[in-house]
């Protein structure tokens, strides 16, 4: 049974930093695509990043090139999102998950609550 547990630090300032993680079990971490997604109050759930499975390929959104970094560590099944720069438009929940997982169909963790203030 496939679990996806989102965390990080939930509340910073603009101009800061911030690394969020997600540890899989369940599945077989190093054969997928993952991503991380993003889902803001009224707005519908967006891929900002991407990656490979062996890591060597990424992926950003417009509204993460060149500020979000991520990358994965498959030893330990974990996928991180580093955020700098952060802007009060990057509040939302973040999630983790395949590449291609498909909303209210495909399983979801908790997801983790990121809020920039300004």
């Amino acid at each position: 049974q496939v679990q996806l547990v989102e965390s990080g630090v939930g509340l910073v300032q603009a101009g800061w930093s911030l690394r969020v993680s997600c540890v899989a079990s369940g599945m077989i971490f190093n054969i997928d695509h993952m991503g991380w997604y993003r889902e803001a109050p009224g707005k519908q759930r967006e891929l900002v990043a991407r990656i490979s499975p062996g890591g060597g390929g990424t992926d950003y959104a417009d509204s993460g090139k060149g500020r979000f970094t991520i990358s994965r560590d498959n030893a330990k099944n974990t996928l991180y999102l580093q955020m700098n720069s952060l802007k009060p438009e990057d509040t939302s929940v973040y999630y983790c998950n395949k590449v291609g997982a498909r909303l209210n169909i495909d399983y979801w963790g908790q997801g983790t609550q990121v809020t920039v203030s300004s």
